[in-house]
C-alpha cells in the first residue's frame, strides 16, 4: 500500500490532466485546441471505432469543441458530417438512430450489384421486371420489348430515382431474393450494423431501416467505385442513351446538383441521392469536392417544414464542414471495408475489420492510431480516480488518528 501511495503525486498530475482534457475535449467534432487527449476522448462521445451502434441516444447531438466552428441549427432527425479522404466524422447528431431511408438506400443497391453487371450488357425489358414494383414508386419509364444496357438502367435508378429500373436491375441480377440477401452480406461487410434491407429500392417496407452512419458508409464506398460516381453525378441523360422512337430525356432529381425549384446549385457538387417516401420524409446524401477535400453528408427527415428544408440543410452542413475539416482533429472513424469501392468486390479478410497497421485506404494514419490509443489510455486513468481518491482518504483518516 505504502508503495502505492508514493506514486500518488504523479498519478494525480495525470489525472487532472486528463480530465481537464475531457471536459474540454468530449465533442463529436474536435478542435486541435483541445490537444491529443481530447480528442481521444472526443471520440467516444460519438461513432468511433469499437463504439457499439445505439451508443448515442436517439436524439443526442455532439457540439463542436473550441477550435471548431459551431455546427448550424438543423432539424434533421439524424445527420453526419464526413471527410470522405480520411473517414474522419466531423460532427453528427443520432448517427446511428433507425430510420426508413427511402431511396437513399439504392446507395447499397449500387454499392452490391455494380460489381457484378457489366454496364455494356444488353436486356429487352419484360412485364415480368416490373411486376413486383410496388404502387406509388417512383418510375423511370421502363418500357416493355425496349433494349437497354446496363448503363441505361443505372442512369434511370440514379437520375430518376426509377423502382422500375431497380427492380430490371434486380431480376438481372438473379431475382429479388438473391439481391436483397446480397445487399445485407454487403451492409455487414462494410460494418453497417444499423440497416435490415426489406426492398432493394428504399420503399417502406415493414422492418426496413438504416441510419445517417450507415448510408455515410454506403456512399463513401461507392464513391471510391467509379462507374458509382459518374452515375451519381449525371445531371442530364436519354433513357435509352441509344435513342430510338423509345428514348427520351431525363433530369437527375438532386436539386442541389441541377438547380431546380428554387434550390441553387451547389458548387463542385458530386452528388450522390436523395430520397422521399411518406414514412422516411425528405432524405438525402451528398458529397461536394473543394480545394481538393471532398466533404460528404447524409440528412435524414428534416422537421422544419420547409418544401426545400433538406436541400437547405445539407447546403449549411456541406459548407460546416469545408470551413471544420482543417481544424477539427477526430469524432470517430467510418468502421468497415474501404477498399470496396476501389477493388470493386468485397474482400472477406477485410470484412469490417479495422487494420492494426497505418492503411491509406481506410482513411486512417499512424497519428489516428495514436489518438484512438490516447483515448483508452484516458479512460482507464479516469477509471482510476475514484480508487485513488478511497486511498488518499484513507492515508489521511490514518494520519490524523
Amino acid at each position: 500500500m505504502t508503495r502505492f501511495v508514493r506514486f500518488y503525486p504523479c498519478i494525480t498530475k495525470a489525472v487532472t490532466k486528463t480530465v481537464v482534457a475531457t471536459c474540454a475535449g468530449a465533442a463529436i467534432a474536435v478542435g486541435p485546441a483541445a490537444g491529443a487527449a481530447g480528442a481521444a476522448v472526443g471520440a467516444v462521445g460519438g461513432a468511433a471505432v469499437g463504439v457499439p451502434p445505439h451508443a448515442d441516444g436517439p436524439d443526442s447531438q455532439f457540439p463542436s469543441a473550441p477550435g471548431t466552428p459551431d455546427t448550424p441549427d438543423v432539424s434533421a432527425l439524424s445527420w453526419t458530417v464526413t471527410d470522405v479522404e480520411t473517414g474522419n466524422m466531423l460532427a453528427a447528431k443520432a448517427p446511428h438512430r433507425h430510420l426508413p431511408p427511402a431511396s437513399t438506400l439504392k446507395t447499397l443497391f449500387a454499392v452490391t450489384l455494380l460489381p457484378e453487371l457489366p454496364a455494356n450488357a444488353e436486356h429487352t425489358a419484360v412485364t415480368s421486371d416490373i411486376d413486383s414494383v410496388a404502387p406509388g414508386s417512383s418510375m423511370v419509364g421502363v418500357h416493355e420489348g425496349t433494349s437497354y444496357t446496363v448503363g441505361d438502367l443505372w442512369r434511370g435508378v440514379f437520375l430518376s430515382s426509377g423502382n422500375d429500373a431497380v427492380n430490371t436491375l434486380a431480376r438481372m441480377n438473379g431475382g429479388l431474393p438473391h439481391t436483397l440477401a446480397q445487399m445485407q452480406t454487403t451492409a455487414e461487410k462494410l460494418g453497417a450494423h444499423d440497416t435490415q434491407v426489406r426492398s432493394p429500392d428504399g420503399f417502406d417496407t415493414p422492418g426496413q431501416y438504416s441510419s445517417a452512419y450507415d448510408l455515410s458508409l454506403f456512399a463513401r464506398a461507392g464513391l471510391r467505385n467509379a462507374d458509382f460516381r459518374r452515375y451519381c453525378s449525371t445531371k442530364w441523360a436519354q433513357f435509352p442513351e441509344a435513342g430510338g422512337p423509345d428514348s427520351f430525356g431525363i433530369q437527375n432529381t438532386n436539386r442541389l446538383l441541377v438547380g431546380s425549384h428554387g434550390v441553387e446549385p451547389y458548387p463542385g457538387l458530386i452528388g450522390v441521392k436523395n430520397g422521399y417516401t411518406s414514412e422516411a420524409g425528405n432524405t438525402l446524401v451528398t458529397a461536394a469536392t473543394r480545394d481538393g477535400r471532398t466533404i460528404l453528408v447524409t440528412i435524414m427527415n428534416p422537421q422544419g417544414g420547409a418544401p426545400n428544408a433538406v436541400y437547405d440543410e445539407s447546403r449549411e452542413l456541406l459548407d460546416w464542414g469545408f470551413d471544420a475539416a482543417p481544424s477539427a482533429v477526430t469524432a470517430g472513424f467510418m468502421r468497415g471495408m474501404a477498399s470496396y469501392g476501389a477493388s470493386h468486390r468485397p474482400d472477406p479478410a477485410q470484412a469490417g475489420a479495422v487494420p492494426a497497421q497505418a492503411s491509406a485506404a481506410s482513411g486512417h494514419s499512424s497519428s489516428d492510431l495514436a489518438r484512438h490509443l490516447g483515448t483508452a489510455a484516458a479512460l482507464l486513468t479516469l477509471a482510476a480516480v475514484p480508487f485513488v481518491v478511497r486511498i488518499v482518504r484513507r492515508k489521511r483518516k490514518a494520519a490524523a488518528e
